[in-house]
């Protein structure tokens, strides 16, 4: 038998002997939000209200309570008072904020609160008559303890003084008595008395810059952007950086706040595909950009057809002045004429027969790339890749696409992003892994800031909301969500089947189901036709050029009778717009799902902003026909405290997409579909 220590406390040597960690004296358990038990950092973004909640316990009746300590990057830290959520399951919690970036952490301290077990107590006792004088001298001494141990104001020192006289006055009546010693919870509440103070470990809490959860990507392919074709011959000329430029206003114009360029690298000769993905090439093919490397450069490297340095820096220069930061795509891969592979022949796998293996995903083949091997010379490659990434902070981006993070290694990612933030916080990972599960929370805990999604795929009501509960839970502490409706990949059955109406259902709930959101380039004409057998599209970018003749757009929207396309640009605009101007739509945790009749509508709401007091406290409404094809009514069922209302209120809709107002309440009826909008984006105005 092992004997306890006779100072009370059990040694850690002997918890060491049975894997166990101090309980406390106070149990703090089921700390939330804790990723991976705390391994991992949380994240949040400045002003982002961020729950933090605990259960928090002692044994017998004496009253405990909880506090959440903050320590900011400087170090400093700020004690935010618990509230008992539950009581029957010592549930405590609190919403918190960082009004700046930085790393932060945070523990939560339960404790033991002598004043409230004394408040307690002798409000039962004296009111019943039992140990009168005892308990009001026990209160006393409470409340010297309290300003004696409690650094506080002298004028709160002075009141604790007054309520401690008047507790031992036997002058007084004991009603007067008690009442000057209960009559102190404000301020008790501010600066408590505190024992037994118990921690829990400490999380560590990573705080970014807004753009990390929140903005509007617009992808493009520079070299289609001002692309030409010779009407004689059928040869195209390329974009250029310049070129590219060009589209840059009109993208600022639709509020997007991003503009991702895929790779602008030099494209690898050997094995190059052609159009749709051929395996032979004919001369003027361009070849796919994800085939990276050849005689002129590798991933430090421009295509000299987009220009050079200066051009790119041109082009960086013109889009933040016109309020877009850029994207860059990370693909690390190699085309076999990549420098690599003869520089760093060890970079790659190599077969039994002595090639280099080209990249697979059974049954698809990628003949023109090698994979990267970081198990063969991992210092080498980790270090080759960080300057590579170097190159282009250098040059001004601030964000990465990564495409398939997935099939590198974890911890190199996990180290590459630390390292950066190092110096360069203010950098933004987004991880293109469509992948399991597992993959890709765990790409987004070791530090990817945000993440593509199953959001293409998901087109049913029901595993929507399921879908983006699941995001806007227990994920949103470490994953954020990015919803595309398409890629320059991805074209699924829905966009394929379900002309202009499903353009715009689609990009209404990406833009308004989560923070961040991204279209394609081409999304305005609604391009829908697939590759034969293949859920991407025909004359894919990837192989091609595209010159999408964005000078035959309408202004106003209107279908493109002599191309027989439409312009959804204007309804992206006003999507942006909605976003920019409502708060409810800039942050994750708070969605509500509602219901309707039909099945296939998706009813939701956002409610609250980013200011702690509540200053810009805003409630959004969306409602869609997820069917694209039918015209449909029916009648929606809003669950009305959720947006701050009670049962029988009503209330004004005004929907800002139309403008059109209605007198709403607990039940609606509602029509969408084909011949008008999809969806409805409302405003909650109260009477």
């Amino acid at each position: 038998m092992t004997e306890t220590p006779g100072n009370g406390p059990t040694s850690q040597s002997v918890l060491d002997l049975v894997g166990q960690r101090p309980i406390g004296r106070i149990p703090v358990q089921e700390v939330s939000p804790a990723v991976d038990g705390g391994d991992r950092p949380t994240k949040s973004v400045v002003n982002e209200l961020f729950p933090i909640t605990a259960t928090v316990f002692r044994e017998g009746h004496d009253k405990v309570n909880a506090t959440v300590v903050l320590t900011d990057p400087d170090g400093t830290e700020h004690h935010v008072r618990m509230h008992l959520l539950n009581p029957g399951l010592d549930h405590w919690g609190t919403t918190v904020f960082a009004d700046r970036e930085g790393i932060w952490s945070y523990r939560v301290e339960g404790w033991s609160d002598p004043y409230a077990t004394w408040h307690h107590d002798a409000t039962i006792k004296i009111g019943a008559g039992v140990d009168v004088e005892l308990m009001l001298e026990e209160g006393a001494r409470v409340l010297e303890r309290a300003r004696d141990e409690v650094t506080r104001p002298d004028g709160d020192r002075d009141r604790l003084t007054r309520a401690i006289g008047i507790l031992r006055d036997t002058g007084r009546p004991v009603d007067e008595r008690l009442a000057g010693g209960t009559d102190l919870r404000e301020l008790l509440t501010h600066a408590p008395l505190r024992d037994l103070v118990s921690p829990s470990r400490t999380y560590t809490w990573w705080v970014e810059r807004q753009l990390a959860l929140h903005g509007a990507w617009y992808e493009i392919f520079p070299r289609s952007e001002g692309a030409t074709q010779d009407p004689e011959t059928g040869l195209w000329t390329s974009g250029t950086f310049d070129t590219a430029a060009e589209r840059l206003p009109a993208i600022a114009d639709m509020g997007f706040d991003v503009v991702y360029l895929t790779p602008v690298h030099p494209i690898g000769r050997i094995n190059r595909k052609g159009r749709n993905n051929t395996l032979e090439a004919q001369e003027h093919d361009p070849g796919s950009p994800y085939a990276i490397g050849a005689a002129e450069g590798g991933h430090d490297a421009l295509h000299p057809d987009l220009g050079d340095f200066d051009d790119f820096d041109a082009f960086v220069a013109r889009a933040k002045g016109l309020g877009l930061e850029v994207a860059m795509d990370l693909a690390l891969q190699a085309a076999p004429d990549h420098p690599w592979a003869t520089e760093h022949p060890e970079f790659f796998t190599t077969r039994a027969d002595g090639t280099i293996a080209y990249a697979e995903n059974p049954p698809k083949k990628y003949q023109d790339i090698y994979p990267v091997n970081f198990d063969n010379a991992p210092a080498t490659i980790y270090a080759e890749v960080r300057r590579v990434i170097q190159v282009w902070i250098d040059h001004g981006i601030t964000l990465f696409r990564v495409d398939n993070p997935h099939t590198k290694p974890v911890e190199f990612w996990q180290w590459l992003i630390a390292d950066v933030a190092v110096d360069h916080p203010e950098v933004i990972w987004l991880a293109e892994a469509f992948t399991k599960p597992a993959m890709m929370h765990t790409l987004a805990k070791v530090g990817f800031q945000q993440s593509y999604t199953y959001y293409a795929w998901r087109n049913q009501a029901a595993e929507l909301a399921e879908y983006v509960t699941e995001l806007s839970g227990r994920a949103a502490a470490y994953m954020r969500p990015s919803f595309w409706p398409t890629t320059h990949d991805i074209l699924t059955p829905y966009m394929q089947y379900g002309g202009p109406t499903a353009f715009q259902v689609r990009a209404a709930l990406a833009a308004t189901l989560v923070p961040t959101y991204g279209i394609y380039a081409g999304y305005e004409h609604c391009e829908h036709v697939a590759r034969p057998g293949a859920e991407e599209h025909i004359d894919n970018e990837k192989y091609e050029f595209k010159n999408r003749r964005w000078d035959l757009d309408t202004p106003d929207g209107g279908r493109d009778e002599a191309h027989g396309r439409p312009n959804l640009a204007p309804f992206l605009k006003r999507l942006n717009e909605i976003r920019r101007e409502h708060p409810a739509l800039h942050w994750i945790r708070n969605i509500t799902f509602h219901s309707a009749d039909d099945e296939n509508f998706l009813v939701f709401s956002k409610r609250g902003g980013g200011a702690h007091d509540g200053s810009d406290s805003d409630e959004i409404i969306v409602v869609a026909n997820l069917d694209p094809h039918a015209l449909r009514a029916t009648t929606i069922h809003l669950t009305m405290p959720s947006i701050g209302l009670g049962w029988n209120d009503r209330f004004i809709a005004h929907d800002l997409l139309t403008g059109a107002q209605w007198h709403w309440g607990e039940a609606n009826f509602v029509q969408l579909g084909p011949g008008a909008l999809p969806v409805h984006i409302i405003q909650v105005r109260k009477f």
